[in-house]
């Protein structure tokens, strides 16, 4: 596995990554599968394991000479490691990561500490694990992509697919209760070109609100975050709205929004009491209003692999007034006006959304686009710089990294220190240390874990970034805690808005290299 691992990191090259991973996944015991998938997907069946990060890579036993252990013997150990609690747990744990090290070659040792620390960018992401599964099963991966998405766990879905095939795969269905990944949108260059690739769609408000799913099963209600994070403890207010509507059993998709005393939407931004707020306190600030913009399930009948125009008649016999404000087939002028009305209020554009698409969860497709009057990419934070003049002593202009398509680490595509206020800078300076990889003089190097959503006029080609591009005029609008480096934009996304179509493999223009901040 870590052989594999070392070698899927040294290739840029998608279909390589996929062969080994097929290969390996081939060879591997049955019962080894699970724990195999989420190691290299850099998630370990265990989750938080409560060593901290300093902890582990404080661990430094001499490793062994010959490898001894084994996937399986790795995977119950962190299972031990992780139920250990209690007076003196935190030296138990220790104890036991010291034993797991020891027991290592310094490979593996380097291996499970970036693994263990959340670190492990080797390019065996969901998107080529997920077809690394179909090609060692030999099943399409589009019946890969569906089970994945209902039940949510790589290491589920590989085991179905090698033990039982398509059918296995098939057996998957929505479950109340268990969230399913949200389906993503793309951004779209324009109302009128999303409205002719797009034909017939559904025009609706694009709201600066937060992502929630809703699940109810009578009484019962469970309310879930973008990130799949279970809330419902802290936002009864939704919980009771959700269990009073006219309806037995049901899923809904959509977000919250919070108002000002006028009625006008309020900047998400705006809702938070301090910066670096849990996603649950942000849900419950923007808590004024829910809306809500599909239904994957009504009264005991799954609606999620059907087309969208039969889920948006399916929402709205479910939540009535609730429903996010919009129009089916709208004509262009009618769209205009919608697009007019939807900014107007204060919201931030509208989505553009294909009748006839079904709900791909967790996937940023072409079927739903967000046309705004301004670009906004969401990037994550690769390290900041210290100030000058004013902002001296405080970390202020901004390294950004869109997600590798392939699943490696971030490219980095460009500075900025435009729109940091005050309570930013503070909160920059204060945080930015917890995710700390490394520093210079100069720089605070970060670990990938902050995204933030930037604001820019457009791109264009440069070759002083990785990613062969640089953002026009970029700056800061606001922190995504409720976003994990997962669901960055992709640098795929990030050249889709090359000035003029443009070639991110250019020469560099003058102005180009002038637009660092």
């Amino acid at each position: 596995m870590v052989a594999v691992s070392g070698e899927v990191g040294a290739t840029r090259s998608r279909l390589a990554k996929v062969d080994a991973l097929a290969a390996l996944l081939r060879r591997a015991a049955a019962d080894e599968v699970a724990p195999l998938v989420a190691f290299l997907a850099g998630t370990p069946r265990q989750g938080r394991i409560g060593a901290g990060w300093r902890t582990i890579v404080d661990v430094r036993p001499d490793p062994v000479a010959e490898p001894r252990l084994s996937v399986r013997a790795v995977d119950e150990l962190l299972g031990e490691i992780a139920v250990t609690a209690g007076k003196g747990s935190a030296a138990r744990r220790a104890a036991l990561l010291g034993e797991l090290f020891g027991a290592a070659t310094e490979e593996e040792q380097a291996f499970l500490r970036v693994l263990l620390t959340g670190e492990l960018r080797q390019g065996a992401l969901e998107g080529v694990m997920l077809d690394a599964i179909a090609r060692a099963a030999d099943v399409p991966g589009a019946a890969v992509r569906r089970a994945f998405m209902l039940s949510g766990r790589l290491p589920a879905t590989a085991t179905a697919a090698l033990d039982g095939g398509v059918a296995a795969l098939a057996a998957f269905g929505l479950e109340l209760h268990r969230p399913v990944r949200p389906m993503l949108a793309s951004p779209g260059s324009s109302l009128a070109a999303a409205l002719e690739e797009l034909t017939p769609c559904l025009v609706e408000y694009k709201l600066d609100g937060a992502r929630i799913q809703v699940h109810k099963d009578d009484a019962r209600v469970s309310v879930y975050t973008r990130t799949l994070r279970e809330i419902t403890d802290s936002v009864p207010e939704l919980v009771e709205l959700v269990r009073d509507l006219p309806c037995r059993t049901v899923v809904l998709d959509g977000e919250t929004l919070a108002l000002t005393d006028d009625g006008r939407p309020r900047p998400f931004q705006e809702t938070m009491s301090r910066f670096g707020s849990t996603v649950e306190e942000q849900v419950k600030a923007l808590l004024l209003r829910p809306y809500f913009f599909d239904c994957l399930h009504l009264d005991g009948r799954d609606l999620i692999d059907l087309p969208l125009r039969d889920r948006v008649s399916a929402l709205r016999e479910a939540v009535g007034p609730h429903v996010i404000p919009g129009a089916v087939e709208p004509t262009g002028e009618d769209a205009a006006a919608l697009t007019d009305a939807a900014l107007a209020a204060g919201h931030e554009g509208v989505m553009v959304k294909d009748l006839d698409s079904v709900y791909q969860a967790g996937r940023r497709g072409k079927a739903w686009q967000k046309v705004k009057p301004v670009h906004t990419l969401d990037l994550v934070v690769l390290g900041a710089e210290w100030g000058h003049g004013r902002r001296t002593g405080f970390l202020s202009n901004l390294h950004l990294g869109a997600r590798d398509p392939d699943g490696g680490p971030p490219v980095m595509v460009g500075k900025t220190f435009k729109g940091l206020t005050d309570e930013l800078l503070r909160w920059q300076t204060a945080e930015f240390p917890a995710h700390e990889s490394h520093r210079d003089d100069w720089t605070v190097y970060l670990r990938p874990s902050l995204v933030v959503e930037i604001a820019l006029d457009g791109v264009q080609v440069s070759t002083r970034y990785p990613g062969g591009v640089a953002l026009r005029f970029a700056r800061v609008v606001r922190y995504r805690p409720d976003k994990d480096p997962a669901d960055a934009d992709t640098l795929d996304t990030v050249r889709s808005l090359l000035v003029g179509g443009g070639s991110a493999q250019g020469e560099t223009t003058d102005r180009a290299e002038a637009v660092e901040n």
